[in-house]
Formats: C-alpha cells, structure tokens, sequence
C-alpha cells in the first residue's frame, strides 16, 4: 500500500504492485526515480537498482515464502521450485546467490528450515515425526542430524528448553 501510494503521489501508473516488484506503465525520468527512491526509504523501504539485487532478494522470498508462510507439506525440491518459479537455471541462481551473499542457497534453505522446525517445537502441536514429515526430511534421523549441527542440541533437548530465542528472518 506504501509502495503504491507514493506511485500515486508522483503520477505514475502502474500494472503490476507485488512483493520486491512493480511494473510501471510509463518511462520515469531520473529526478522522478530519485524522488520515489527517496519516499520509499523514508518508508523504511529500498529502491533496487541491481537486476542482480533483485533476483537475490525473489530468491529469500520465495524460501522464506515456501518454509515459514505455507501450511502445506514441503514436498518439492528447492532447486526446481526455484528454477521455475524464477524462470532461471538453478546453476546460474545458486553461484549468482553464492557469490553475492556468501552462503549457498542450500545452506540459506537449511538455516529457514531450522528456525521454522524451532517453531514447530514451540508450539507443540507437532511431534518431532510429524515435523520431519512436514519439512520434507526423509527420517527423523535426517531432521535430528541437521537440528544438531545447525543448533548444537538435539529437537528433544530444544523442546525442554522452549526459552530459547528464536532468531528473527531478517538475522538468517
């Protein structure tokens, strides 16, 4: 709504006002660039230049989308829900991702999965099998393996400290 009343305020028509993406109707002028870029900070938003910036950021989206904002169970693999949900080689986004961000898009996926399982947890409506199965991990095993390496303690442990933070999406 912020993005599209700041459209409005500079007279610019638009098609499409999605999350990370506009589509405006008309060239804009450098000055008018300049001017929006400016509202949308003072919004606490971002202007994104770089086509790059743009595909690393609609790459965290579509992670954060598939583990912490769908109630279905994750049954597809990342690097094809990526490929055609961006309409790029899984190649090609996993080193641009690399090299911009330092991590792999695995490991990026891994830490998500991690956090939303600590959720999982915490609730408590789920038992460690349950949330294995949700995650698209094959064994309970496999989910333990990875929580402990990621955490250093095992689901169990975790469970009986339910205190422990949670880290914000934002921190991954």
């Amino acid at each position: 709504m912020v993005v599209k009343e700041e459209l409005k305020k500079l007279g610019l028509h638009f098609m499409v006002v999605d999350l990370g993406e506009v589509e405006i109707m008309e060239d804009i002028s450098t000055e008018t660039r300049d001017q929006l870029k400016i509202a949308l900070l003072s919004s606490g938003l971002e202007l994104m230049d770089n086509k790059r910036a743009v595909l690393i950021e609609k790459i965290k989206n579509a992670i954060i989308e598939m583990v912490h904002h769908t109630d279905e169970i994750i049954k597809v693999n990342f690097s094809n829900y990526l490929s055609d949900k961006l309409q790029h080689d899984y190649t090609y986004l996993a080193n641009l991702f690399s090299e911009v961000q330092g991590t792999t898009i695995e490991q990026f996926v891994i830490s998500h999965k991690i956090e939303r399982i600590k959720e999982l947890i915490i609730y408590g409506e789920l038992n460690i099998t349950e949330i294995a199965w949700k995650m698209n991990y094959s064994s309970v095993a496999h989910l333990s393996n990875q929580f402990k390496k990621v955490t250093g303690l095992s689901p169990s442990h975790f469970k009986q400290l339910k205190n422990k933070r949670r880290n914000p999406i934002e921190d991954i």
